[in-house]
């Protein structure tokens, strides 16, 4: 395929950052706003923006590995390997790429409220999502599940190795919390609980009834997604929680 590279060669209408603004960010194919980051192509290749970005995409899709994810982890060094990418444009597309983790993991700064399992996914993300080590984290919340503090309790490379019971509650009673979520990471962004997660829950469900201090539920979040075992088991119903 054959791209101009002279962005001012594409009709208005059809350029990257009139788009945006005609119609929105989120109509934008993924082509289209690297080539905006990138602001302009490949001129020994006859490429524009967008030519380059669909490259781009397509080297790091190689294996058919999904793209992002290969961006997300991606170095400098990596990205000027490609032809066409310099310095400058590695660093504008690592720029982007950070910027948009920190704006999705950003906490506002006015008290949290926990009450889905998507707001504690969110509440967890900058601390396990896309991790490549798998971590356990719990949640301590007040009465009316607002956030009291996020803590990473452990870091390992199998579940039960990652928290015991006398640990987690150990942060939660340190918070003052009154009930908690607790959570942890699939590096394999695979968020079907696993034997051991299974057996993990049942135990601190059990101590939780003893120590009258609902766990209200257990997260597993993967590089992009989460998944709720209060939701997917029925232990809830064999352990039910103090009010």
């Amino acid at each position: 395929m054959n791209y101009s590279p002279r962005i001012q060669d594409i009709p208005a209408s059809e350029r990257p950052r009139e788009r945006l603004v005609a119609v929105g960010a989120k109509y934008l194919s993924n082509a289209e706003l690297i080539a905006i980051l990138i602001s302009t192509g490949d001129r020994h290749r006859n490429l524009s923006a967008v030519g380059l970005a669909q490259f781009i995409l397509q080297t790091c899709s190689q294996g058919k590995r999904d793209p992002f994810d290969v961006l997300r982890h991606t170095t400098p060094q990596e990205l000027t390997s490609i032809p066409g990418v310099g310095l400058a444009k590695a660093a504008q597309i690592l720029a982007g790429i950070e910027l948009g983790k920190r704006i999705f993991q950003a906490k506002p700064s006015e008290k949290i409220i926990v009450d889905s399992p998507e707001a504690a996914a969110i509440a967890l993300s900058n601390d396990l999502m896309w991790q490549d080590q798998e971590r356990f984290a719990v949640l301590c919340l007040d009465v009316k599940n607002t956030l009291i503090a996020t803590r990473v309790v452990t870091i390992g490379l199998a579940t039960e190795t990652l928290a015991h019971p006398r640990e987690i509650f150990r942060e939660v009673i340190k918070h003052g919390a009154t009930r908690l979520i607790i959570a942890h990471n699939h590096p394999s962004g695979n968020v079907d609980p696993s034997p051991e997660d299974l057996q993990l829950t049942e135990r601190l469900l059990q101590s939780a009834q003893i120590l009258g201090i609902p766990l209200l539920d257990h997260l597993i979040l993967g590089r992009d997604n989460f998944g709720s075992l209060r939701q997917k088991t029925d232990l809830w119903d064999s352990y039910p929680q103090p009010e």
